[in-house]
């Protein structure tokens, strides 16, 4: 199926400051060019421990880190049987890290740019130059009559790169045998090269402080669009008005434009108890910067007394949003104000289903609320860049590899965050792997049922998008 982009690619990036910008202009008064990213096309900054986590997949396989000190980079999450994103440095996609579930273990992708950051001391194969231009400008496998040198530790599979004599990157691709083998071939393909199409990359140093001062027209511009998109929709809903907050990125972008249209409004916080304890603080940490009520449900006990009945909840099941955050929600405005008016931290780039969404709408499950999106035409860039430029206390589980804020064991997440809380977070992980045991044991359920997470797919009903509470 054609990928496909949920909305305009917005990503730029200035030659001239080193930074990704959000249109054809630099604040600079430079042309910033399009940077080709995989759809959806919602790339997001990468934070220290996203650069550590990449350098040290890259150095394991290739002896060297990928990304030096002082370069923006920018991470783009794309379609993969698990988790994959692309590496976004000096205006192109340099590489991509892939996870892969059966082997516990990250695969890095590198393509022929990633050369200018990194000088590869392993997976390394060299080829004379009578191959180069078939190489370079047909993507020809590297054959055995053409191969120089290949380095020890390459094995059947692995990524390497393709350079000449002198070291020059020439190509990358996945190796068809091991070093050892290559070496006694006469004939036959040693590394099938991957086609890569020409891409400009100019490395440089920035800030993302130097990113924020580059986008500042862009930004203004979508903050006062929201703005005023906020005004126009309190005056036609003249309600009791608040603000849906989650402790994630999108709703404190909301909140952010929602206090500059409105002044302050009351947090609404669906509490699922299932939440990270990070994000319980967040959520203090912000009513308390900005001074602000929360009114909160309590949910904990429904989810357990649901998944007794049920069964934990799945990508093409997720009655859990319907029972912990819709349904609370619904009996919470109906008691404190009758209805009301809430703006959502909702946008396009989230999903097929949101970019189709209006932009005020009324769930069919909590007809009593009035929803409106101020940030729905934003992606993820512009939220960071504004959470940014704003200072925001944003919730710190970003910094920790952790980009999609909520239920700490929610069925849309992929394996490695969960292999990553499993590590990071025993005790919390440990309390979701009883309860799962729990069921398969009173279900006689296969052990496969827990060790290849089967139960996050249920696997006979289209996957449910009800949450909107980000």
């Amino acid at each position: 199926m054609r990928l496909q982009y949920l909305g305009k690619n917005h990503l730029h990036w200035c030659d001239r400051c080193h930074v990704p910008v959000l249109g054809k202009k630099c604040a600079c008064r430079a042309s910033a060019r399009e940077v080709s990213i995989t759809p959806p096309g919602d790339a997001r900054p990468a934070f220290p421990s996203d650069i550590d986590h990449i350098n040290s997949v890259y150095r394991d396989y290739f002896g060297v880190p990928l990304i030096p000190e002082g370069h923006l980079v920018v991470l783009n999450k794309v379609p993969d049987k698990d988790r994959m994103e692309e590496i976004v440095m000096g205006g192109t996609v340099v590489g991509a890290i892939r996870y892969l579930p059966e082997e516990k273990r990250w695969e890095p992708l590198p393509r022929p740019s990633a050369a200018l950051y990194m000088n590869p001391g392993k997976k390394v194969v060299v080829v004379d130059s009578g191959a180069i231009p078939s190489i370079r400008e047909k993507s020809a496998s590297v054959l055995a009559p053409g191969l120089v040198a290949i380095e020890d530790s390459v094995r059947e599979g692995d990524e390497v790169f393709i350079v000449d004599r002198d070291g020059a990157c020439i190509a990358v691709g996945r190796a068809k045998t091991d070093a050892a083998t290559a070496r006694t071939m006469d004939r036959g393909a040693i590394v099938r090269t991957r086609k890569v199409k020409n891409a400009t990359c100019i490395p440089g140093t920035a800030t993302w402080d130097d990113a924020v001062r580059a986008n500042e027209d862009i930004l203004s511009r979508v903050e006062e669009e929201a703005v005023t998109f906020i005004r126009n929709v309190m005056e036609k809903h003249p309600i009791q008005t608040n603000v849906s907050y989650s402790g994630g990125k999108d709703s404190l972008a909301t909140l952010l434009v929602t206090l500059r249209a409105a002044g302050p409004l009351p947090l609404l916080f669906a509490d699922t108890g299932l939440e990270f304890e990070e994000t319980y603080a967040n959520v203090d940490d912000v009513a308390n910067h900005y001074g602000l009520k929360v009114i909160r449900t309590d949910t904990a006990k429904a989810f357990w007394d649901t998944m007794e009945r049920e069964g934990p909840p799945a990508v093409d099941a997720r009655w859990c949003c319907k029972v912990c955050k819709l349904l609370p929600i619904k009996e919470l405005i109906e008691t404190e104000w009758g209805e009301c008016l809430s703006f959502i931290g909702q946008r396009k780039y989230e999903s097929f289903k949101r970019m189709k969404s209006p932009r005020v709408w009324r769930n069919g499950y909590v007809e009593c609320q009035v929803s409106a999106a101020p940030i729905q035409h934003w992606t993820a860039m512009h939220v960071w860049l504004y959470i940014f430029r704003e200072q925001a206390p944003f919730n710190i589980l970003y910094g920790r590899r952790i980009d999609r804020i909520g239920c700490f064991m929610c069925p849309s997440s992929d394996w490695a965050t969960f292999e990553y809380i499993m590590e990071e977070y025993p005790d919390l992980w440990k309390t979701w792997d009883d309860a799962l045991n729990a069921y398969k044991e009173k279900h006689d359920l296969p052990d496969i049922w827990i060790e290849k997470a089967l139960w996050r797919k249920r696997g006979d009903r289209d996957e449910d998008d009800t949450g909107s509470y980000t």
